[in-house]
C-alpha cells in the first residue's frame, strides 16, 4: 500500500507526455520513466497486479517520492527520459552500460583552415563528423589515405595566425603536404581540397573523379606533364580508396539489424551494420539478472543506444515488437533528419537475416558466461590463495595497494588502488597530498595516508549515522579486508603500530622488490611468504598498477606546480590572471608566442607587457 502522500501527488498527477522520477527514503533517484499519460502510468505502480514483474515489486517497495516534469509531446519526453537515465544511473532502470566509445571522423569545417582528425566524442560545435566506425584502425588507415591523397596538414599550428612563422615542415619537401601553414596554398583553394574530402565521405567518388581527370587533360594539353601526372596518381588512389571505404552517406540505404534472446533471467541483445547490402560489424550487449520482459529490455536497449549514436540507419530490424515503436521511430526521425523505419519482419530475406542476429546472440551469451565464469573462477583462487598463503580469516575481497611517490621528498603524494574480487575498480583510487610530513620520509607519510584514510571512514560512519550521508554516497566508509604497502617490512610495523593505537584489526602485508625493482613477494614485519605463479603474477600486476599511479600523480602535481610558479613570478599576475590566460591560451607554450596585442586581449597592457618580455630579450620588436 502506499502512503497518504502518495496518493494525494497521484491525485494532482496530469493527463499529457511527460518523465517521473522515482526516489527512496534518501532522496536518490531510483527509476526515471516516461509516459504519453503521466497519471496512468503512476498511478499503475500503486496498484496491486499480478502482472507486475519482481522487480517493479522490489521497486515499488523503495519509492517514497516521485516527482515530474511535463513536456510537450511524447518525443520531448523520451529525450529527457534518455538524459535523465544518462545522469543518474537509476538503480532500477535497464543500463547500457558498454563503456566503448566508437571512433568518428571529424572536419573542423567551421574553421578558415579546417583538419581532420579522429574523435570518439560528437559535439554540436559546426564541425562535419563521419562514422561511427567499428575500430580505431579503420579510421587511421582511412586519415592517413587521404592526407596521401589531398596532400593535407599534420601539424597542430594555429592558421592563419601561424602562418608564415616558420618554414615548412618535412611533409612539404616529401610532397605530401601543401604547406598552407607557409601561404603555398590560399585559403579558398585549401576549402575546395576538404569540400572534395568530404564529397568522398559521403561516397560521391564519380564526380571528384570527373573534376581531377579533366584537370589531368587540361594539363597535359597545355604540357604541364608532371602536373598531370600528380592528377593520375590522386585518380588512381581514390579509385582504390573508394573499393576499400565501406562507410556510406546517410542517404545511402544501410539497416541495423537487432536481435534479443533470453536464458535463465540473462538478456543478450547483438547488432549486425548492415551497409549496401554488406555486414561491415556487430557487437553484443548483456544484461545479467534484470528480472524484465524480453520487450522491455529490448525497448531500453535501443532508446540508449541510438541516443549518442550520429549515423542513424533508415531501417531497422527487430526481433521483437516493442511497445512504444511508433514513438521511437518519431524520435529518430526527428534526430536524424530522415525516415526512420522500425518492423519486425516475418517472412523472407529479412527474417532470415534477424533470425541469424538471433542465433549469433546465443553464442554471444554463451562465449559472455564462458569467460565470466572463467575469470571468476581463477579470482577465486587467487584470493583462496591469498587467504591460505596469509592465514587471513576470508578471501580478501577487497585489497587495498598504497605508494608514496616524491623527488627528495618534495611535492610528496601518496595514493590508493582498490581491487574488489581480484580486479582494478579505479573509481574507488584515491590520491592524498602529503600535508604533516616534510622531506623523503616514506614511512611517516604512508602512516598518514592510511590515518587520513582510517579517519575518513570514522566520519562518513557517522554521517551516514546522523542521515546526512547515505552510504551509496560514500567514498571511503568501505575498509579493506587486506592492505599492501609498496615497501618492505619497516613500512608493515609502522601501519601496524597504528592500527593498534585506532583499535584497527585490518592485515597489512609489503610488496617487496629485489634489487632490479622487480616484485619479489610478500612480507611481514619478519618474514616473507612463498608465493605460487598465478598469485605471484597478481601482485606484481598490483604493484605495477600501483606504481603507475603513484608517478602519474606526482606528474601531474609536479607539472601544475611548476605552470603555476612560473607565471605567478611575473610581476602582476597572480592567480586570477594566470586562470584566464591558461583558459584563453591552453597551455604556457601558447603563452610564450603569443604577442603583446594577443595577451591584452585578456589581461591589462601593462601586465600582457610584463609577460611578453619575460620570455622575450628586452628590444624585440612586438
Amino acid at each position: 500500500m502506499c502512503s497518504d502522500y502518495i496518493k494525494e501527488k497521484l491525485k494532482n498527477l496530469p493527463l499529457c507526455p511527460g518523465v517521473y522520477i522515482m526516489r527512496d527514503k534518501n532522496g536518490k533517484v531510483i527509476y526515471v520513466g516516461k509516459s504519453k499519460l503521466l497519471k496512468n502510468r503512476v498511478s499503475q505502480y500503486f496498484m496491486q497486479s499480478k502482472n507486475h514483474t519482481p522487480k517493479t515489486v522490489a521497486l515499488v517497495s523503495n519509492i517514497v517520492d516521485f516527482d515530474y516534469i511535463v513536456t510537450d509531446t511524447e518525443v520531448e519526453a523520451l529525450v529527457l527520459e534518455c538524459n535523465l537515465i544518462k545522469k543518474y544511473l537509476p538503480q532500477y532502470n535497464i543500463l547500457l552500460k558498454d563503456g566503448k566509445q566508437y571512433p568518428y571522423i571529424k572536419i573542423t569545417t567551421q574553421e578558415e583552415y579546417p583538419r581532420i582528425f579522429m574523435t570518439r566524442r560528437v559535439k554540436k560545435d559546426g564541425a562535419k563528423y563521419f562514422g561511427p566506425y567499428m575500430s580505431a584502425y579503420m579510421v587511421k588507415d582511412t586519415l592517413e589515405t587521404l592526407k596521401r591523397i589531398f596532400k593535407i596538414r599534420s601539424c597542430h599550428k594555429e592558421l592563419p595566425k601561424d602562418i608564415g612563422k616558420s618554414r615548412p615542415c618535412l611533409y612539404y619537401q616529401i610532397g605530401q603536404c601543401s604547406a598552407p601553414c607557409d601561404g603555398r596554398i590560399s585559403k579558398e583553394e585549401y576549402r575546395e581540397v576538404f569540400d572534395q574530402i568530404q564529397d568522398v565521405m559521403n561516397g560521391k567518388f564519380a564526380s571528384i573523379l570527373q573534376i581531377l581527370e579533366k584537370k589531368m587533360f587540361e594539363a597535359s594539353e597545355s604540357l604541364e606533364f608532371e602536373r598531370a601526372a600528380r592528377y593520375r596518381d590522386k585518380i588512381e588512389s581514390l579509385k582504390i580508396f573508394g573499393e576499400k571505404q565501406k562507410i556510406t552517406s546517410m542517404k545511402e540505404k544501410h539497416v541495423d539489424i537487432i536481435g534479443i534472446i533470453e536464458d535463465k533471467d540473462d538478456f543478450c541483445i547483438e547488432v549486425f551494420y548492415m551497409r549496401d547490402g554488406k555486414v561491415v560489424g556487430s557487437e553484443y550487449f548483456v544484461f545479467e539478472n534484470t528480472g524484465e520482459k524480453i520487450e522491455n529490455v529490448l525497448e531500453e536497449f535501443i532508446k540508449q543506444f541510438y541516443f549518442t549514436v550520429t549515423n542513424i540507419p533508415g531501417e531497422i530490424h527487430l526481433s521483437h515488437h516493442i511497445e512504444d515503436e511508433a514513438g521511437i521511430e518519431n524520435w529518430l526521425t526527428e534526430k536524424n533528419g530522415h525516415k526512420v523505419h522500425i518492423s519486425v519482419p516475418l517472412k523472407g530475406e529479412k527474417a532470415k537475416m534477424v533470425q541469424m542476429v538471433c542465433k549469433n546472440a546465443g553464442e554471444s551469451l554463451y562465449q559472455h558466461r564462458f569467460k565470466r565464469d572463467r575469470s571468476e573462477k581463477k579470482a577465486n583462487l587467487i584470493l583462496m590463495d591469498l587467504m591460505h598463503v596469509l592465514k587471513l580469516k576470508k578471501p580478501p575481497f577487497r585489497i587495498e595497494s598504497y605508494d608514496i611517490s616524491n623527488i627528495s621528498g618534495a611535492q610528496s603524494v601518496g595514493v590508493c588502488v582498490v581491487y574488489k574480487n581480484a580486479k582494478p575498480s579505479k573509481k574507488d583510487y584515491r590520491k592524498f597530498n602529503i600535508k604533516t610530513v616534510e622531506g623523503a620520509n616514506d614511512y611517516e607519510s604512508m602512516r598518514e595516508v592510511i590515518y587520513r584514510r582510517i579517519q575518513k571512514a570514522y566520519e562518513e560512519e557517522e554521517k551516514i549515522e546522523k542521515g546526512e550521508l547515505s552510504r551509496e554516497r560514500a567514498k571511503f566508509v568501505e575498509l579493506p579486508d587486506l592492505i599492501l604497502l609498496d615497501g618492505g617490512k619497516g613500512h608493515v610495523s609502522i601501519i601496524r603500530e597504528l592500527f593498534e593505537t585506532m583499535g584497527e584489526d585490518i592485515p597489512v602485508y609489503g610488496l617487496v622488490k629485489n634489487d632490479k625493482h622487480q616484485t619479489r613477494g610478500l612480507t611481514d614485519e619478519t618474514i616473507e611468504y612463498p608465493l605460487g605463479r598465478e598469485l605471484f603474477d597478481f601482485l606484481t600486476c598490483m604493484q605495477d598498477e600501483v606504481h603507475r599511479f603513484a608517478i602519474t600523480t606526482f606528474r601531474k602535481k609536479h607539472e601544475s606546480a611548476n605552470l603555476h610558479s612560473e607565471l605567478e613570478s611575473i610581476e602582476g599576475i597572480g592567480p586570477s590572471k594566470r586562470m584566464k590566460l591558461l583558459a584563453s591560451f591552453s597551455g604556457i607554450e601558447r603563452i610564450r608566442r603569443a604577442t603583446i596585442a594577443e595577451l591584452s586581449e585578456v589581461i591589462d597592457r601593462k601586465t600582457a607587457e610584463n609577460v611578453y618580455w619575460y620570455y622575450h630579450e628586452k628590444g624585440e620588436e612586438n
